[in-house]
């Protein structure tokens, strides 16, 4: 996959993440996608960080949204190659200290199939 189409996929993710457009967001998954998050450890031990299919990152995503309505992702780094995407960017929220956060996602047939989330 071209270097800019896989920037593409990135630069709609981010706006449908900071819009808030839950079904946006979903749309660039695949539906068995699988997502790892150390917040989704610390909330939802039982996942042990990780959710699998558009159904559970719905849940995941919106309960965030709902959460979280000042939650703003501002890129800093994107590097895009072959069939992965590597994001680096700073999570801010109202009344809580900036995080910085860096992202993979794995694309295949223009589609997320996996993302992984660290934090710094």
């Amino acid at each position: 996959m071209s270097h800019e189409k896989l920037q593409s996929i990135a630069f709609k993710w981010f706006d449908a993440f900071n819009s808030h457009n839950l079904e946006q967001l979903l749309s660039l998954y695949d539906d068995e996608a699988q997502h790892f998050s150390p917040k989704l450890k610390i909330r939802k031990p039982e996942t042990n960080g990780l959710v699998i299919g558009k159904q559970a990152m719905r849940e995941w995503w919106q309960d965030a949204f709902e959460r979280l309505p000042s939650l703003n992702y501002k890129v800093t780094s994107l590097t895009a190659n072959h069939d992965r995407i590597f994001m680096e960017y700073v999570r801010t929220v109202d009344g809580e200290e900036d995080m910085l956060i860096a992202e993979v996602l794995e694309v295949k047939d223009n589609l997320i199939i996996a993302s992984r989330v660290y934090h710094g």
